[in-house]
């Protein structure tokens, strides 16, 4: 019997992943938040989704919403911002 080393299609199969510290994430961009003048983000939620950040809860102003979306973009490590801020 031969054993032959494990491959697929002739290639050695590799893994592919990058890893997201989605708390890591989610704590940096609240932090921004809390840290960003223009905003009152103490009813704001942070969620990472992979290096896609959701902004949920209210704030006061719709320039509240967009400073939001501005200083979340701006923290190392988020791909996207999906704000779903609601004016409270």
């Amino acid at each position: 019997m031969v054993f032959k080393k494990a491959t697929f299609h002739g290639k050695q199969p590799g893994i592919e992943a990058v890893s997201v510290d989605h708390a890591s994430l989610e704590r940096a961009v609240a932090g921004a938040l809390a840290t960003a003048g223009g905003i009152d983000a103490s009813d704001v939620e942070v969620t990472a989704e992979g290096d896609d950040i959701v902004l949920t809860g209210t704030v006061g102003t719709a320039d509240e919403i967009e400073r939001a979306t501005a200083v979340a973009r701006g923290v190392q490590g988020v791909g996207s911002v999906r704000n779903r801020i609601l004016l409270g």
